[in-house]
């Protein structure tokens, strides 16, 4: 079992993507938690990445035709926005 914890911007650190089976616990800012599945939290990251791309002006297989050189890791994320109620 994995545990996630939210930070205070309302975000969890996923920097890969989990096995889809894995069980996985989120415990939020405010004391409450909630168990969910690898394969639900690789959907909100691939939102996430979707969204990321979006607002950066990439395309779907994230390549920029306006690149700007010296950027790590310009086509991930790292934190993924969670809130309770996210397994339903």
């Amino acid at each position: 079992m994995i545990n996630l914890k939210q930070d205070t911007d309302g975000n969890v650190r996923m920097s890969r993507i989990f096995p889809s089976k894995t069980a996985i616990t989120i415990t939020f800012t405010d004391g409450s938690q909630e168990e969910t599945t690898g394969g639900r939290m690789n959907e909100l990251y691939n939102a996430a990445l979707a969204d990321f791309r979006l607002r950066n002006g990439m395309d779907a297989k994230g390549f920029s035709h306006n690149p700007v050189p010296g950027i790590h890791r310009k086509n991930a994320v790292g934190f993924v926005p969670v809130k309770p109620g996210l397994g339903k």
